[in-house]
């Protein structure tokens, strides 16, 4: 009788164990949200800013094949804020800087795939030769396609936390949601901190302004996860040729090891 009343003392601890340990878990899930640059034939190793197109394809392929759930942001957006069920292996796609190559070799695999994605914009690279940007009329098609949202990076990707003018900052801000809108003819919902770098001052503007959320890059552990206005994104760089190293980013659980791999 004794055994078995310890028996029991010993299941019932370790259910407590297994269901606090999964709560835990559970707590320290982010939806994964991909930040891409360049895709281009051009990328060297050792770039983190850029990858191949055969290494992004077979990314692509990798999440179609194994029935990740490639979400918009803004629905990610509407899950955490709204504090709704997470589909699935979520995914969010996004790209900064407006390069030409995001057109020329990411929006047909995204087309392929029937992948949404967002891309973030800088207006004064808008169509810039030398630095390989896509133009008007390419922003235009990708919209259009009903699969590529478009943000804001900024008039001039310039390192918002270095201004040390308000008008400046305030500049930045409204003045590229403004000619996007103008542009695109839609309302300019997402906004991207250059170099994913901001702080309470720079936060209070994007959203006095009037965009409904924000990618950050990693701005650390003292930023909330459910933070719309800070959301953080995992670069997607070379290393992540190794499908092994794709999958532990894509898992959910990566931001919380990046944040902790360092105690």
């Amino acid at each position: 009788m004794f055994k078995r009343k310890r028996l029991i003392i010993i299941v019932v601890i370790l259910g407590i164990l297994a269901a606090s340990l999964i709560n835990f878990v559970r707590g320290k899930y982010v939806i994964p949200i991909l930040m891409y640059h360049s895709i281009s034939p051009d990328a060297k190793e050792g770039e983190s800013l850029a990858i191949t197109p055969e290494i992004f394809r077979k990314q692509m392929r990798f999440l179609q094949d194994r029935h990740y759930n490639i979400i918009t942001l803004e629905e990610a957006v509407d899950i955490i804020k709204n504090k709704k069920r997470v589909p699935v292996r979520p995914i969010v796609i996004t790209f900064d800087d407006g390069y030409k190559d995001n057109y020329n070799y990411a929006f047909p695999v995204l087309k392929e795939y029937n992948f949404p994605a967002t891309l973030f914009i800088i207006i004064n690279e808008v169509g810039r030769a030398q630095a390989d940007r896509v133009s008007w009329d390419e922003i235009k098609t990708m919209q259009a396609s009903g699969l590529v949202d478009i943000g804001s990076h900024t008039v001039n990707h310039s390192y918002l936390v270095d201004l040390s003018s308000q008008e400046e900052i305030v500049k930045e801000i409204r003045d590229s949601k403004k000619i996007l809108e103008d542009r695109l003819g839609c309302e300019i919902k997402s906004f991207s901190y250059p170099a994913g770098r901001f702080n309470e001052r720079i936060r209070r503007v994007v959203v006095e302004t009037g965009y409904k959320f924000a990618v950050a890059t990693n701005p650390g552990m003292k930023i909330p996860d459910d933070d719309i206005f800070a959301l953080k994104r995992l670069r997607i760089s070379r290393n992540c040729a190794n499908m092994f190293v794709f999958w532990v980013e894509t898992s959910g659980y990566y931001n919380f090891i990046r944040e902790n791999r360092s105690k």
